[in-house]
């Protein structure tokens, strides 16, 4: 299941229906990402909101393309992504992702390898909004680090 929404989601459903989806897990592992309170940039502005823009369509595909890598990858027996788009408030829920598996080994790597790629890749364009006023965001340097140790651990 992958969902581009502005409402909230509830991470227990999610649990439940990732447990309802597959065939006797092993494992099932889930991440949820937070608006931060302070700026990006360091300067401990708080953050009043984060908008985030994306393009309806072309958003979706790309989620659908980073699940069907991390399925070719591991063997995964199901995989929610919800990411939020619209106005949020520090504190607010912003992405969730969720994987099962038959092994924790599996649903870990795939689950921070479904994370590295929402970092970097996929087409999400955020303003934070501090009393300083609006800034675009880009993905930090470490992000990157991070997302690149997949294409060393396994080149296409």
């Amino acid at each position: 299941m992958i969902a581009v929404q502005t409402h909230d989601f509830d991470v227990g459903e999610q649990h439940r229906l990732l447990a309802e989806k597959s065939e006797n897990p092993g494992a099932i592992t889930t991440f949820t990402g937070l608006v931060r309170e302070f700026h990006q940039s360091g300067d401990k502005s708080p953050v009043q909101s984060l908008t985030l823009e994306h393009y309806p369509g072309m958003t979706e595909k790309a989620l659908s393309d980073i699940v069907k890598q991390a399925r070719e990858r591991w063997d995964l027996q199901a995989c929610h992504i919800i990411h939020r788009v619209g106005d949020l408030q520090a504190g607010d829920q912003i992405v969730f992702v969720g994987v099962a598996s038959a092994h924790r080994g599996d649903a870990f790597a795939a689950a921070e390898f479904i994370m590295d790629y929402l970092k970097t890749r996929a087409p999400f364009w955020k303003k934070q909004s501090t009393e300083q006023g609006n800034e675009w965001i880009d993905s930090r340097d470490s992000d990157h680090e991070a997302a690149a140790r997949w294409s060393r651990e396994n080149p296409e």
